[in-house]
C-alpha cells in the first residue's frame, strides 16, 4: 500500500493542507481573477467531509483565499501563517507605510506587502529595481521573500507555513498530513511534516517553482490539473 492509500484509509486521523496559487487555482497575471475550476472545488468539498481537517495555507489573506477556493467547511489560513501570529498586527502599519512609499505598484495585504513582476516588461530590470527595494526593507528592519516573480516584505517574525502547519496540527493531535504546494514558501510546510507517523509531500512544479521543492517531495505533478487528479485518489 502507498503513502496515498495509507493515508485515504484511515481519512478521520489525517489532515490535508493545501496551498492555493499555483496548486490549486492555476497561475494568471493578475492574481485577482485566480479561480479554483469547479471540479477542484468539488473535490476539496468532498476531501472536507471525509478527513479529520482539509485547510488552506495561502500567500493571501484567508478571505481572499476563501473566495478563490470557494469551498465551504475548509480552514483559511493567510499571509503564510501570518495571521495565526498577533506580533505581526504590531508591524502592519510600519510595512504599509513602507510599501506606500517605495518605487513599485503594492499588493496591499492586511500584515504584509507583495511587489509583483509577473507583468512587468523586461523582468531581469523589474528584478534589479526590486532587489534595491528588497535592501531597504532589510535596513528598516523588516523580514523579505522571494516568491514565484515576486518580491514579500513581512514582519520580522519566526512566522512561516512552518509554524502555520504544526498549529494547524498539534492542538488537533493530527500526526498523518499531507501537504501540496509549488513555491519556495511551501518548503516550510514540507519541514512541518517531518516527524509525523505518515507524511506525504506533493510538489507542484513549474519552471518558475524552485527546484528543491521536487527534490524534497514525496510526490511531483505537473500542474494544477495533475493535482486534482491526485487529489480524487484520496
Amino acid at each position: 500500500m502507498d503513502r496515498l492509500e495509507l493515508l485515504a484509509a484511515e481519512p478521520g486521523r489525517a489532515a490535508i493542507l493545501l496551498d492555493v496559487d499555483g496548486t490549486l487555482a492555476p497561475i494568471v497575471a493578475d492574481p485577482v481573477d485566480a479561480r479554483v475550476p469547479e471540479e477542484t472545488r468539488r473535490e476539496l468539498e468532498r476531501l472536507a467531509e471525509r478527513y479529520a481537517l482539509v485547510a488552506c495555507i495561502s500567500g493571501r489573506a484567508a478571505e481572499d483565499a476563501r473566495r478563490v477556493v470557494g469551498a465551504p467547511g475548509l480552514v483559511y489560513v493567510g499571509e503564510h501563517g501570518l495571521e495565526l501570529d498577533p506580533e505581526a498586527a504590531v508591524w502592519a502599519p510600519r510595512i504599509h507605510a513602507f510599501a506606500a512609499g517605495a518605487s513599485w505598484p503594492v499588493e496591499r495585504k492586511p500584515l504584509s506587502a507583495a511587489f509583483h513582476y509577473r507583468r512587468a516588461d523586461d523582468r531581469e530590470r523589474a528584478r534589479r529595481t526590486l532587489e534595491r527595494i528588497e535592501a531597504a526593507a532589510l535596513a528598516e528592519g523588516f523580514r523579505t521573500r522571494w516568491g514565484r516573480l515576486v518580491l514579500e516584505v513581512l514582519p520580522p517574525l519566526d512566522t512561516s507555513k512552518r509554524t502555520a502547519v504544526r498549529r494547524l496540527l498539534e492542538p488537533r493531535g493530527l500526526q498523518r498530513a499531507l501537504y501540496a504546494g509549488d513555491d519556495t514558501t511551501d518548503l516550510d510546510a514540507f519541514v512541518a511534516l517531518d516527524g509525523l507517523e505518515l507524511a506525504v509531500r506533493v510538489a507542484v512544479v513549474s519552471a518558475e517553482g524552485p527546484t528543491a521543492l521536487a527534490e524534497r517531495a514525496d510526490l511531483v505533478v505537473g500542474s494544477p490539473e495533475e493535482l486534482a487528479d491526485l487529489l480524487a485518489r484520496l
